[in-house]
């Protein structure tokens, strides 16, 4: 039910492989524990032959999680219902501080107003980071190349120590789970969104700074032998006389195809009234004619192309999804992308996978929520205890 895949009792009954009253039982259960809400007079759909059946929801005004994303211009906190739904959200803006305890701080107080002003019940809070996290003690394993935050930063000690200060607490399962942003984005969009049905998923994302990648197989995320895994940002994809890249190469995809790319090289000076992102989709929007925009979407566009095409050779996915400034780029020319990848790929099968755009709002933060309800799906009983 969280993904749409059983939206009657005939169908959970078939996807459990169990009988009607099973079923019936378990969807009772659920109904009790206010996660779901099972239509009191069954029913077919139009079209549909057979027993009329129990049509299942989502209850909309069941229990939420709390998640939050920090990014290189701020944050943004929202309480996430069952289903993927974003119950409510609010920005933030700030110069993210060296010391991650402010900003965890601030997304965790909005969250807790939010929490104030709807009412709803908090069962767990997940966080989504633009940087690598170590797993399982929740560390910033590598340098946060658009943060100021130090290598090795506890990140899940500190988001916990705030939850706990704004009376955030329970099932420890629950609260304080943490995870890079592009994972938790192909997480989100492979349960609730454009990645839906894919086995060998691959998200490619930009969004105020830097490219991520994540690769979602079977279900489940791959994020290598300690979650340092798909740090595609750092594919040279521009070796002659491409930009110096954080982590010391050259031509990086991650400093080749991102919006601060984009804007110097469409020849435009970025300011600071507004997120680089926010920037490049403004002149996206507003300049497409532009000689110099065109020229800025060709040459990231083949770039982003060459990046992919190496992914595909490597990764070999059933589908690509692009979020962030590179699902803009996609929109902006599908036809080129998907022509540089053909051509860049072993025996020309890149152009055989399809390239979509991700097509959840702030995905990454409903991945972020997706952390906190997992121990919730993998087992609903615990909610009867109070958690």
């Amino acid at each position: 039910m969280h993904t749409g895949r059983a939206p009657t009792r005939a169908v959970l009954t078939s996807e459990l492989g169990v009988t009607r009253a099973t079923a019936g039982a378990v969807a009772a259960e659920l109904e009790a524990l206010g996660l779901i809400q099972v239509d009191s007079r069954p029913g077919a759909g139009a079209g549909h032959q057979g027993r009329p059946s129990h049509r299942l929801a989502v209850d909309p005004d069941g229990p939420v999680v709390l998640a939050g994303q920090v990014h290189a211009d701020g944050f943004r906190a929202a309480l996430v219902g069952l289903g993927g739904r974003i119950v409510a959200t609010v920005p933030g803006s700030m110069a993210v501080p060296a010391d991650p305890a402010h900003v965890l701080g601030a997304v965790v107080e909005a969250g807790a107003r939010l929490l104030r002003e709807t009412g709803r019940r908090c069962v767990g809070a997940g966080l989504a980071v633009p940087s690598a996290v170590a797993e399982p003690e929740g560390t910033v394993a590598l340098n946060p190349l658009h943060l100021e935050w130090p290598r090795g930063t506890h990140v899940r000690g500190a988001f916990t120590r705030a939850l706990t200060a704004a009376g955030l607490t329970g099932d420890t399962e629950a609260f304080g789970r943490i995870g890079n942003d592009v994972n938790l984005a192909a997480l989100a969009e492979h349960r609730h969104g454009a990645g839906r049905g894919a086995r060998h998923l691959l998200c490619v994302a930009t969004g105020h700074r830097g490219v991520g990648g994540a690769l979602v197989i079977d279900g489940r995320l791959h994020t290598g032998s300690s979650g340092l895994a798909l740090e595609v940002g750092h594919l040279t994809v521009n070796p002659d006389g491409g930009r110096l890249c954080h982590c010391g190469s050259r031509g990086c995809l991650d400093v080749e195809t991102d919006p601060l790319a984009f804007l110097t090289t469409a020849g435009r000076v970025p300011g600071p009234e507004v997120s680089l992102l926010q920037q490049s989709r403004d002149l996206l929007r507003d300049e497409p004619g532009d000689p110099a925009v065109r020229a800025a979407v060709g040459i990231l566009t083949d770039r982003l192309g060459q990046g992919l095409a190496g992914l595909v050779n490597i990764l070999n996915p059933d589908r690509i999804i692009l979020g962030g400034l590179h699902r803009d780029l996609l929109a902006a020319d599908p036809e080129r992308l998907a022509a540089v990848v053909a051509e860049r790929s072993l025996w020309g099968r890149g152009g055989e996978v399809p390239i979509a755009e991700c097509s959840l709002d702030h995905d990454s933060l409903v991945g972020a929520a997706e952390l906190a309800w997992q121990p919730v799906l993998d087992d609903p009983l615990r909610l009867a205890g109070g958690a």
